[in-house]
């Protein structure tokens, strides 16, 4: 009983961290494309959130540079 009542507040621990320190986004994608996505992040050797972080903010830079060329 100890072990489950230790596993609760330490799993109450972290989602409270969680929600204090980051944000939560549900992309939706097309069905098969998941994979497609989680292959490429492991061939990069990053978990998927990593590869999907690198690749927002790899196109917020390039909006950025083309809307400064503008």
């Amino acid at each position: 009983m100890d072990e489950e009542k230790k596993g609760k507040s330490s799993t109450k621990a972290k989602n409270k961290y969680n929600a204090a320190n980051y944000d939560r986004l549900y992309p939706v994608v097309p069905k098969g494309r998941k994979a497609v996505y989680e292959a490429a992040a492991k061939e990069a050797g990053v978990s998927l959130n990593d590869y999907i972080q690198t690749a927002l903010e790899e196109k917020l830079k390039r909006d950025k540079r083309k809307e400064q060329e503008e």
